[in-house]
């Protein structure tokens, strides 16, 4: 059945036939099915080999900066530095090319599907792996006291940039096909699971025994996994020398608290870079109305707040 007229239309329905008409533009209609069905899709070749570059370099020196190790190589890397996964967050303001990435077409399309388009940026950063550690446990991203069941709508979803080759030697992500259905977090018996001779051999010496239809996401650095909130992922343990790179943008919708601060925390000069880009500014809370300080509420932005699921 036709959509209405947008200009008929209720804001959240007219928000919807905008957000399809996007996905149609961008031949995402496949990937939509697969959000839908299985709860991921992967979008081919996202990041330009330029992007991928500049993106690499400038998360060496943010890693570098946050773990006071210097000299990472990402070719060589064998744990002795760093070992397995570091988690380096807040990289929106440590360089300019993340700014072009967080409003790259294709995975905001499909995010804005899933959270409307007033969703905000929750968190961008970088899950740095190199050899050793344990496995990214399985986990859905609704987070800590989120009450199951869940919602079956997406409050929160991820788009995962690969910036270096990714396969399960590699330390990659892991996905769950169908989960996002479930709407719980997994069971320790559907994780990852320790296989050791007693509980004095350590964790990191243990062998790691695969999820039940875990899904290694094999893929090119460039390319993009983008899911639903509720799906199921973890990560590898990186069995090669060197790092596994990506880019983590965690997108929620308005009324979910996000990870890191935006809002009144943006750097003047970053929102003078984008003074042209309202969804830039939507994206980092410029236009959502909560938050204020003593001057109280701005009506004009409460009066514009989401009423439905895709406005």
């Amino acid at each position: 059945m036709a959509l209405v007229a947008q200009s008929k239309a209720p804001p959240s329905q007219a928000a919807l036939a905008r957000i399809l008409a996007k996905v149609r533009e961008l031949e995402l209609d496949e990937n939509l099915i697969e959000l839908e069905t299985q709860g991921y899709t992967v979008l081919k070749g996202v990041l330009s080999p330029t992007t991928i570059e500049r993106a690499n370099e400038a998360i060496v020196k943010s890693t570098e900066r946050f773990t006071g190790r210097t000299g990472i190589d990402i070719a060589n890397e064998d744990g002795s530095k760093l070992k397995g996964m570091t988690y380096v967050p807040r990289l929106l303001y440590d360089d300019p090319v993340f700014e072009e990435v967080l409003v790259e077409e294709k995975p905001l399309a499909l995010v804005t599907y899933l959270l409307g388009e007033s969703c905000l940026l929750s968190s961008m950063g970088c899950h740095f792996r190199v050899p050793g550690g344990l496995p990214l446990m399985l986990h859905s991203d609704n987070g800590n006291g989120t009450p199951a069941p869940y919602s079956s709508i997406s409050y929160v979803a991820n788009v995962n940039y690969a910036l270096t080759p990714y396969s399960k030697e590699a330390g990659c992500l892991a996905m769950v096909p169908g989960s996002h259905k479930l709407l719980r977090q997994p069971t320790l018996a559907e994780n990852f699971r320790p296989r050791r001779e007693s509980r004095e051999v350590p964790l990191e010496a243990a062998e790691w025994i695969d999820p039940p239809n875990v899904v290694p996401m094999e893929i090119e650095p460039g390319d993009a996994v983008v899911w639903h909130g509720n799906t199921w992922h973890g990560g590898f343990i990186r069995q090669l020398p060197g790092a596994r790179i990506n880019l983590a943008a965690y997108f929620c919708r308005q009324f979910v608290q996000t990870q890191e601060q935006h809002g009144r925390a943006v750097p003047k000069d970053l929102l003078a870079r984008h003074a042209n880009d309202e969804r830039f500014a939507v994206l980092l809370g410029q236009r959502a109305p909560y938050g204020w300080g003593p001057e109280g509420p701005d009506y004009a932005l409460m009066n514009k707040a989401p009423r439905g699921l895709y406005d």
